[in-house]
């Protein structure tokens, strides 16, 4: 497909999905952060494709709720690729649910770290800039110019990233496919995606274990002894649990509402 060119349909698909995207922090939770936004965005080509098969587009629009996380303009990259890709399972089958998981979970973090350096440190930085001087001396066009550099360009990159992730996507699939590449990639993204998901429950799940037990007149750190066997270990113990309990079928509000009863339980205890 060439670039930036439609069909009218596409085109009324995009601009929908464009304009839902700007819903994406209305819906963030700490389980799932972006995944209800990405399901919305998505909506409107999953109700499209999916329109004579209502249990696989329930199934479809569920899949994109699980759990995700990137910078928001970058987002919309990842939902015109993710698009491309539905529509390829569709049409031609030869795309899985997994693969589009797969490939998602893989540029969360690319993706992320290329918006916060571009748009965050250095535009924001430079709208800013010129903003605060015109703002210092009583000149209300400074805040007008910061809105508009810093969000208006924004808005920009997020309607072309949409479009470009959408026909990059679908030409990109097509060359993996004539290629033979497709098991390749598949496995590489799952790869990549689960090490994304290790480095985040490294970085963001931490098991603040206080407890000190005194052997005669020593006292013993048990946190830094299971430490030093291996750091971490009871984080990604809990992440473990905690997927083998959602398996189960425990919903993650409940489980989130028993961590935090057992934590005060055991902070109470002196344990936590």
């Amino acid at each position: 497909m060439a670039m930036f060119k439609y069909t009218k349909e596409e085109k009324k698909i995009l601009t929908r999905m464009f304009f839902l995207s700007g819903t994406l922090f209305s819906g963030f939770t700490m389980v799932k952060m972006e995944g209800n936004g990405f399901a919305l965005t998505m909506s409107p080509a999953i109700n499209a494709l999916y329109k004579d098969d209502d249990a696989a587009r329930k199934a479809a629009l569920k899949r994109h709720t699980n759990f995700f996380n990137t910078h928001a303009v970058m987002f919309n990259f990842i939902a015109g690729l993710a698009y491309a890709m539905e529509k390829e399972k569709v049409e031609k089958g030869s795309v899985t649910d997994d693969t589009i998981e797969n490939i998602k979970v893989a540029l969360m973090g690319p993706t992320a770290g290329i918006g916060d350096s571009f748009f965050f440190n250095v535009v924001r930085v430079i709208a800013a800039g010129i903003a605060i001087g015109l703002c210092s001396k009583g000149n209300f066009l400074g805040t007008l110019i910061f809105i508009a550099l810093y969000g208006g360009l924004q808005g920009v990159a997020k309607w072309y990233l949409l479009r470009i992730g959408y026909s990059m996507g679908t030409t990109f699939i097509d060359k993996v496919f004539q290629s033979g590449l497709m098991t390749a990639l598949t496995k590489s993204a799952a790869i990549v995606g689960l090490t994304m998901i290790g480095a985040m429950v490294a970085q963001m799940v931490n098991v603040g274990l206080a407890w000190t037990v005194k052997v005669g007149s020593t006292s013993v750190v048990i946190l830094d002894t299971i430490n030093a066997v291996m750091p971490g270990i009871l984080s990604i113990g809990l992440v473990f649990l905690l997927v083998k309990l959602i398996k189960k079928g425990y919903k993650p509000i409940t489980l989130v509402l028993g961590i935090m009863v057992l934590s005060v339980a055991l902070a109470f205890l002196k344990i936590f």
